[in-house]
């Protein structure tokens, strides 16, 4: 009989940290996972500001770094098209983003249901075509017709998307609603039916409102949680975007401003270098956290004082 194949601890592969993120502190590299919420709670905002993050580079809620970027394939079952696009083109706009520049591409069925062996199949196939880094399912209650109550139901629905994870590589967000009466109940724990959803995830978002604010709620499998965070909607005439606006521990203490010093060194060190400069050797130049280089690069390129070409980034002038 043939055995199973096994391997000593000490030969385990090791994970550098920079492939430990999808998008860091957010979403786990390779993760599966739920973005909960109860109604009206931003839910499917969060879903496109991850997109966009992970298709762009651009920090997701101006807060968080993609380590991994790529392409993004969405599933939107409760909103028209039209409406997801008008949706993606304010997020760019508020990240100075081109929508048709982003490698984010959009499922088009009417329905697609876990619970049919033929569109469980369409679905891996169409995975397997396109090899996105990241799948988004919005909302798991317009992906079956099963009682999400039943853990006998539910196991075989998320065991399908655990297997496009681990055959594909590539990270699955499924938006999960809460179930009622759940605000004060643990946030993994508040997803309406089974508690297979709570075991199933490596990464879990969930989303509280808080009057005119929303309560951001982050757990992973193999990761400390950071603190929790207040997230707003920010609008102008031409954008509208989810973003971080300051920490739950210190709700009167606003965020402070990147330090000036920071900057500098990442204009110096891009102006000292005659090739772009890709995110990982920037940051080790500069010794700068990820995020925080991430939303230097953003400011700076808004300032029209760096680009991003071919994979990297460079100086457009020489530093002050």
């Amino acid at each position: 009989m043939d055995t199973l194949p096994v391997l000593p601890a000490h030969q385990l592969q090791r994970c550098a940290p920079e492939q430990r993120w999808l998008i860091e502190d957010l979403w786990g590299a390779d993760a599966v996972g739920t973005i909960g919420g109860e109604p009206k709670s931003c839910k499917s905002f969060l879903a496109l500001a991850m997109a966009v993050a992970v298709a762009s580079g651009r920090p997701c809620l101006d807060r968080f770094a993609p380590h991994r970027t790529g392409r993004v394939l969405l599933f939107a079952a409760e909103d028209a098209l039209h409406v997801v696009r008008e949706r993606l083109e304010g997020l760019c706009a508020h990240a100075h983003l081109a929508l048709p520049e982003l490698d984010l591409w959009l499922i088009t069925a009417p329905s697609v249901r876990l619970d049919i062996e033929t569109d469980r199949r369409r679905l891996t196939a169409t995975v397997a075509a396109l090899q996105p880094v990241l799948l988004i399912l919005d909302p798991f209650v317009r992906l079956h017709r099963i009682d999400e109550n039943v853990s006998a139901a539910v196991v075989p629905l998320l065991a399908c998307l655990r297997q496009i994870q681990r055959r594909h590589g590539c990270a699955v967000a499924l938006v999960h609603h809460a179930r009622k009466g759940a605000a004060k109940v643990r946030p993994g724990q508040a997803l309406r039916g089974s508690s297979e959803f709570h075991a199933w995830s490596d990464s879990s978002l969930f989303l509280r409102r808080r009057g005119e604010r929303l309560r951001l709620s982050v757990e992973h499998r193999a990761h400390p949680s950071p603190p929790d965070l207040d997230l707003a909607l920010h609008v102008t005439p031409s954008s509208v975007a989810l973003v971080a606006v300051q920490s739950a521990t210190a709700t009167d203490e606003p965020i402070p401003a990147r330090p000036a010093a920071d900057r500098d060194r990442v204009l110096l060190a891009l102006a000292d270098s005659d090739h772009p400069l890709p995110i990982r050797d920037l940051r080790a130049r500069c010794r700068i956290r990820t995020a925080t280089l991430c939303a230097i690069l953003q400011d700076l390129q808004t300032d029209a004082l760096v680009t991003k070409i071919n994979g990297g980034w460079q100086a457009c002038q020489s530093p002050p």
